[in-house]
């Protein structure tokens, strides 16, 4: 049987969709986790949605925390959550651990640009919003 197929992204069926986000390699789950921008980053790289990285400011948008601003400070590629820098829950024995979140709960404030690759793919997709104006127009 097979381990992982990117096919099964095409099914309908549940259970297969589950399969697919569980068995799936990091560089597969890194997709996963990624979270809508803000409507100022949104109109300034063009974009709905990036893919978290460490060091993003996030806002917690539903939950408990919602409301919450922070940085992030970790994300679980394996379990496909983010932590963010100040949101603890207090443990049984009176220790602080970092909660985890779904990152389909955040929005992202302000993004960290340092990375090339992600300024290239903010830069594609500018390109493709322009070319498509042209086309329109």
């Amino acid at each position: 049987m097979k381990e992982w197929s990117n096919k099964w992204v095409a099914s309908v069926k549940p259970r297969k969709q589950r399969k697919y986000r569980h068995k799936a390699p990091l560089h597969v789950k890194q997709k996963f986790v990624s979270a809508h921008l803000s409507e100022v980053l949104r109109n300034r790289f063009g974009k709905r949605s990036l893919p978290l990285r460490k060091g993003d400011e996030v806002k917690v948008m539903r939950g408990s925390n919602k409301g919450f601003k922070g940085k992030i400070e970790r994300i679980d590629l394996k379990t496909s959550k983010v932590y963010v820098e100040g949101l603890n829950v207090k443990k049984v024995d009176g220790s602080e651990v970092l909660r985890p979140i779904d990152p389909s709960n955040l929005i992202i404030i302000d993004s960290k640009m340092e990375d090339k690759r992600r300024q290239m793919i903010v830069e594609r997709s500018r390109e493709t919003k322009e070319k498509r104006k042209g086309k329109g127009g």
